[in-house]
């Protein structure tokens, strides 16, 4: 019932399963039904019991830090992942939250860490490649940051978010040609990216020279505009 989006309907039966045997998989997926329907203080209950349980649950602990950074908690998302990292079986998962949380609270540094470890365990994880030249970004090193962009769409050329994300990299590396036919390629794939594409156009130092969205809507759709 919770896998066909059926929360409510799968608290009851995850009630009488906990009460019976209490477990820590069974306390987990009861606090996901409940969260799913809004009763989030009630899963927030069940997911520190689920927690301090022996052995520790890996899993337990992503739905703990999910459930906390969907409330914008994210200093309370990051210990119970790290205290997950201390307990629980080795899980990626467990270290591609932590990395996007720590983007959350603008900490590159220790986001750059921890999707490091997932590719350490997993290479080539493309979510991973994305969170860490995200980081990258996020520290001005756009030339790096651009080689895992390119990894990514060597497996996957029409990912757009990291097509948009190269194109910003190329254009403040100053290689303005080959940003704006990405962020082009990018706008192909998906038309409804037309708004992320003029922020990465703005946000560079080259963009800001422009004194109308008209400019940039123009060399978007494949025009040529001074600057």
């Amino acid at each position: 019932m919770l896998v066909q989006g059926r929360a409510q309907e799968a608290v009851d039966p995850l009630e009488a399963a906990a009460r019976l045997h209490p477990d820590a998989s069974v306390e987990t997926h009861l606090a996901m039904a409940l969260r799913e329907c809004g009763r989030v203080g009630e899963a927030l209950s069940w997911l520190e019991r689920a927690t301090a349980r022996v052995p520790a649950f890996a899993p337990a602990f992503k739905e703990f830090g999910n459930t906390y950074r969907k409330m914008r908690r994210f200093a309370e998302a990051e210990a119970v992942l790290r205290r997950g990292q201390e307990v629980a079986p080795a899980m990626p998962e467990l270290d591609m939250l932590l990395g996007a949380i720590c983007l959350d609270r603008a900490d590159p540094v220790n986001a750059q860490t921890a999707f490091a470890r997932v590719l350490a365990q997993a290479p080539g994880h493309p979510e991973a490649l994305f969170g860490l030249a995200t980081a990258l970004v996020n520290q001005g090193e756009f030339a790096r940051a651009a080689e895992y962009y390119r990894q990514i769409l060597a497996r996957d050329p029409r990912h757009v978010r990291a097509l948009l994300y190269l194109g910003h990299c190329q254009t403040e590396l100053g290689q303005w040609d080959e940003g704006v036919a990405t962020l082009r390629a990018t706008l192909r794939i998906d038309p409804k990216a037309r708004g992320n594409v003029l922020r990465m156009l703005v946000a560079t130092a080259r963009g800001k020279f422009y004194l109308k969205r008209s400019a940039l809507v123009r060399l978007l759709d494949g025009g040529d505009v001074g600057v």
